[in-house]
């Protein structure tokens, strides 16, 4: 397959479309794309199928700009969502192609591809950041990459949304059986001191994907747990 052809918005691996959400984008209702294939493999992830990066997608494009356009003026925008939509190049052209008729476009993102973003980040209006953990317990989250290989990735892609201007807010999920208290509180103040303004932190729930993740989460005394 040539790269001019991955570049292309057709070229999307789309698992899944929402066809109307409220909760993807809080005072905008959007349609939301989740894009097939991730490189990570989060203790908490409820992806199950969508982190495949081979297996093909379900969804044309052509099916998530016909919704578009059939909405248009009830659809304020796009949420560009996944797996991790960063990985697919295609995604440039995607959000090229929405912001040009006119509609608003959000990323939802680990920043697992820091390379993609220069490109991508002039058509986006909005980026949600999945920030797990400390630098030195990413690992232990997204049981890849060597040392904090993937906390590099995912804090260059930090830096590079803060020095875009976006619209940003950082979310963190959890996971009680590699994060204490004592470590939430240290990744919060490291984000404030990188220029965070937004920092959404949230339980972790077992997912279908790891059922071995069910049996750890259990075994963890509830009063760790950081949020009820």
């Amino acid at each position: 397959m040539s790269d001019a052809w991955e570049r292309r918005a057709t070229s999307l691996q789309i698992a899944d479309l929402v066809a109307m959400s409220t909760d993807d984008w809080p005072g905008h209702v959007v349609a939301t794309a989740y894009l097939q294939g991730c490189p990570w493999r989060c203790t908490y992830c409820h992806g199950g199928p969508m982190l495949d990066p081979t297996a093909p997608g379900v969804v044309p494009w052509s099916h998530v700009t016909d919704l578009l356009r059939r909405r248009r003026g009830l659809l304020d925008g796009l949420v560009l969502s996944g797996g991790e939509p960063t990985r697919q190049p295609g995604v440039v052209a995607a959000a090229r192609e929405v912001k040009d008729a006119g509609l608003l476009v959000a990323l939802h993102t680990a920043g697992a591809y820091p390379g993609r973003l220069p490109e991508l980040l002039p058509h986006v209006d909005r980026v949600v950041l999945d920030v797990k953990a400390p630098a030195y317990l990413y690992r232990a989250i997204t049981r890849t990459g060597a040392g904090v290989t993937t906390a590099d990735k995912a804090f260059a892609s930090l830096r590079l949304v803060l020095d875009s201007g976006v619209d940003l807010q950082v979310r963190t999920t959890v996971d009680p059986a590699v994060l204490t208290d004592d470590d939430v509180t240290e990744l919060t103040a490291v984000l404030a001191d990188l220029g965070v303004r937004d920092h959404v932190v949230q339980d972790a729930r077992p997912g279908p994907v790891v059922d071995p993740y069910r049996d750890v989460l259990a075994r963890v005394p509830r009063a760790h747990l950081h949020r009820g």
